[in-house]
């Protein structure tokens, strides 16, 4: 048996792949590699796992193989036990290249001189303080308050600071941000959510009975579609959810977790990510010889694509729920990111109340997150799910399935409740509130544009105006040789070019085969996230490297 042996900075993501059998994303490693290991090449005992190196060492020391060659029948939990849904599923942004990346950055730790960068830069992922993006003060000094509450009667806080965590604490039982909660949430914070809705949506109502908080807006998504596993009484088929391609891979993996059909509608690249209602009669007539479709999942603003959906848009899609009796999924986490001028966020329950009957029954969850906008919060794992028009059984089947987890976290929750109830003018903390608000999303809008600009300024990509979100998607060219290149490597085009990228950058951006794309195109997803400073930096490597890439494929 071979000895595995995970790198000291290893995570999840560590792991070994399994071999499968399947050339997917996860399975396609093979790459140049830099290393300032001396001993890696020469070595006998270790050799790293698939040549794009995982951090992960295979012993092939005899007598220890010898001795663990029997370990696997006196193991309980084998592999062909485990759930075929959990094999076959991937998530990009935190797959190879990312643990390529964590390598690489290790070594320049240590001192290694060699590599052909002085720094690596993660573009692969959502993670606004990781980018050194700053937290927002009122935020951290409720929190700082609540997990601390000896901090309240010091004077160096501002009053509705104080009021705030007092507030928050006098939800928790016993005071304390230790203690469970109700499993949808404190009762204080659902209530609060629910006036930012209502005012947010123009005064239509939110049932503060109808939120439901989560750890992240992933674990909410989760909830619902586990509630769509079963195939029902009147259909025998499996179960499919209609999701926007590219889509973020969160709706992939958990699809092929729980066993589920994804059933992609492309969106528009030539009309800036947008929507064609004949797209989605297309999706949906394909796949119902394979699956009965049960819901839509709408990503405004979108990820990775960056656009913001127009009313008109919305509406299209509504209709089209209505119509074909679908369950509607509206992943609005990015609501407070629009950048371009003319873009303006529209909630699905606001349009959708607005159109009238007989589209206020549709069946819509909307979810939220405070690890985006201005916040920036990931770690703390905050969200919300608002239900409209559930079955009563299936919401209480819901209520059941929550339970189970016993209750989100709290300061997760807490951080939420910041989001929806932050400081109102004339209050001490507003000024600053605001302005670091101002000057974060401000910030956020300069640097989407400098990457769109740059980007279309490089021979052989193009790039749609990033309208909202966090993200660029842009197209690239790549050129035949590249094509043959990777083909020679097992790896996808758009694999080989993004591990080129960080071989020879630093840079990690994450392919478009990992979101999905239109099949013959090619592009790469980059978060806006880094600092002005060294997204520049970033834009000018990626530049560098584009026209080096295309001189040596040609």
């Amino acid at each position: 048996m071979t000895d595995l042996k995970l790198c000291e900075t290893s995570s999840c993501t560590d792991l070994p792949a399994l071999d499968l059998g399947q050339q997917d994303f996860m399975t396609q490693m093979s790459c140049p590699v830099f290393s300032c290991d001396s001993d890696s090449e020469s070595s006998e005992d270790a050799f790293p796992v698939m040549n794009g190196g995982c951090g992960i060492e295979m012993k092939l020391d005899n007598e220890e193989n010898s001795k663990k060659e029997e370990s696997p029948k006196n193991k309980v939990l084998t592999v062909d036990m485990v759930n075929e849904g959990i094999k076959v599923m991937t998530y990009a942004v935190r797959g190879p290249l990312l643990i390529r990346a964590n390598e690489l950055e290790q070594q320049l730790k240590d001192g290694c001189t060699t590599l052909p960068f002085k720094s690596v830069i993660k573009a692969n992922i959502g993670d606004a303080h990781a980018m050194g993006n700053k937290p927002i003060t009122f935020i951290r000094q409720v929190m700082a308050l609540i997990t601390c509450p000896s901090l309240i009667d010091s004077p160096m806080f501002p009053d509705d600071v104080k009021q705030r965590a007092q507030e928050i604490l006098g939800g928790c039982r016993g005071g304390s941000v230790g203690s469970y909660s109700d499993s949808p949430g404190i009762q204080i914070i659902r209530k609060h959510v629910a006036e930012y809705i209502t005012k947010r949506d123009g005064g239509i109502p939110s049932d503060w009975r109808n939120v439901m908080l989560s750890a992240g807006a992933s674990e909410a998504i989760r909830c619902v579609l586990k509630l769509m596993t079963a195939p029902g009484i009147t259909c025998q088929q499996k179960p499919g959810v209609m999701v926007p391609i590219p889509q973020y891979p969160l709706y992939s993996a958990t699809l092929a977790e729980y066993g589920m059909e994804q059933v992609g509608y492309y969106l528009d690249e030539s009309r800036a990510w947008s929507l064609n209602s004949k797209e989605l009669d297309r999706a949906l007539n394909e796949a119902r010889s394979k699956c009965t479709v049960r819901a839509i999942v709408v990503i405004n603003p979108g990820n990775p694509t960056g656009q913001v959906l127009s009313r008109h848009n919305i509406q299209s899609i509504i209709k089209f729920a209505h119509k074909e009796n679908l369950f509607l999924l509206a992943d609005e986490v990015y609501q407070h990111n629009i950048y371009a001028e003319g873009h303006k966020f529209y909630s699905f329950k606001k349009v959708m109340m607005e159109m009238g009957e007989p589209y206020t029954n549709l069946e819509l969850v909307s979810f939220m997150s405070c690890s985006k906008g201005y916040m920036g919060e990931c770690g703390v794992r905050g969200g919300y799910a608002e239900i409209v028009n559930m079955d009563p059984d299936v919401m209480a089947m819901l209520q059941k399935s929550i339970s189970a987890k016993l209750c989100p976290p709290i300061l997760g929750q807490a951080c939420m409740d910041l989001v929806m109830n932050p400081p109102q003018p004339g209050e001490p903390s507003y000024d600053t509130w605001s302005a670091e608000v101002e000057s974060t999303l401000a910030s956020y809008s300069k640097r989407a544009t400098l990457v769109a600009n740059t980007l279309n300024s490089i021979d052989g990509i193009t790039c749609n105006r990033v309208q909202g979100a966090m993200y660029a998607f842009p197209k690239i060219h790549i050129p035949p040789k590249a094509l043959a290149a990777a083909q020679d490597r097992g790896q996808s085009p758009d694999l080989y070019y993004a591990f080129s990228l960080l071989e020879a950058t630093g840079v990690c951006v994450i392919p478009g085969s990992g979101f999905g794309q239109e099949p013959g195109t090619y592009h790469f997803r980059t978060t806006i996230l880094p600092k002005e400073d060294a997204i520049a930096d970033m834009m000018t490597r990626i530049k560098t490297f584009h026209a080096q890439f295309l001189q040596d494929h040609s």
